[in-house]
């Protein structure tokens, strides 16, 4: 039955497009094989370990995580991880990022949010996707992972899988490359068999490292997305509430003081310079200053002050 599925995706994909479909003859035959599912626990908590590790490494620590938690060899059930000490699986090699992870997912797991296996097959993908999110570390291209290769979901496309995007961009002649939106929004005719494309498209990086990837056949146009504006003062203004346009006008703007403050000493430089710059001739002016004489009850007397004058130098004295 896998290979007759193998065999009508294959032609629907070669049909609906022809680039692809040069990619699919240099490749050959599908070989993606699904791996024998098991308990969701087991393959998130697998993914987990695996994350930002290598293959050996990874495997090196889940193995003394069944050494340490499991019994009899087996992989360790929620319980056992929940009843584990932190210095027992920090002994295994997992980090307290990964601890917190395996935790909450042990959590989850007794609590049902994420089912078991008999319930996760009744389940869609998208229901599946969004029920295994709520775990700390499990993000969406760990769930799809898990759909393709664990319960041989037919139609999913990893748009976040840099190889999926690289291989598009390659096999495709594109110089950037494509978007997830945009790779999702062309990739909607390879339904109902997106996971095969996708493995296809994983075949194309190998095939450009060969040298062996075929030139596309046409020119293609990605879907033009729509621009997202940003919304400018005025609208934000627009449709503020009246109480938010209130308190706006009432609330003085940031820096108003400070910059009061500051431009107050200016002034008073200015007039100080002013005061102590020379008089050119045609702008006298007399200050009249009252002098106190030193016996008391004696009467006041004005007396002109003429401040000193100097001659403005004309340019030739300059030179």
């Amino acid at each position: 039955m896998a290979a007759i599925m193998s065999e009508l995706a294959i032609a629907h994909l070669s049909t609906v497009d022809p680039i692809l479909g040069g990619v699919i003859r240099a490749v050959g035959p599908s070989t993606m094989v699904v791996e024998p599912d098991c308990a969701p626990f087991q393959t998130l908590a697998q993914a987990i370990a695996h994350q930002q590790l290598n293959g050996t490494a990874a495997n090196t620590i889940l193995g003394r995580f069944i050494r340490s938690c499991g019994t009899d060899g087996l992989f360790p059930t929620p319980q056992a991880v929940l009843a584990a000490p932190e210095a027992t699986l920090r002994a295994a090699g997992f980090s307290y990022a990964k601890i917190a992870s395996l935790r909450d997912l042990a959590e989850k797991t007794l609590s049902l949010v994420v089912p078991d296996h008999e319930t996760l097959r009744t389940l869609g993908d998208e229901e599946i996707i969004t029920r295994l999110t709520q775990v700390r570390g499990i993000g969406r291209w760990t769930v799809e992972m898990m759909l393709m290769f664990r319960l041989g979901r037919p139609d999913i496309l990893p748009v976040d899988d840099f190889g999926v995007r690289n291989g598009f961009r390659l096999a495709y002649g594109l110089k950037k490359m494509p978007s997830p939106r945009a790779l999702a929004l062309f990739g909607a005719r390879w339904a109902p068999h997106r996971s095969v494309a996708a493995w296809f498209l994983w075949r194309a990086v190998e095939l450009a490292r060969a040298g062996k990837l075929p030139q596309p056949l046409e020119r293609i146009r990605l879907p033009r997305l729509p621009r997202r504006h940003r919304a400018t003062r005025s609208t934000r203004k627009r449709h503020a509430s009246p109480r938010a346009r209130a308190a706006t006008r009432r609330t003085p703007r940031a820096g108003n003081g400070a910059a009061r403050s500051r431009a107050a000493p200016s002034k008073a430089r200015t007039a100080a310079h002013k005061a102590r710059a020379p008089i050119r001739r045609g702008s006298l002016r007399a200050a009249a200053v009252t002098v106190r004489k030193g016996a008391p009850g004696a009467r006041r007397k004005s007396q002109a002050v003429v401040p000193r004058v100097t001659k403005a130098r004309s340019k030739r004295a300059r030179r």
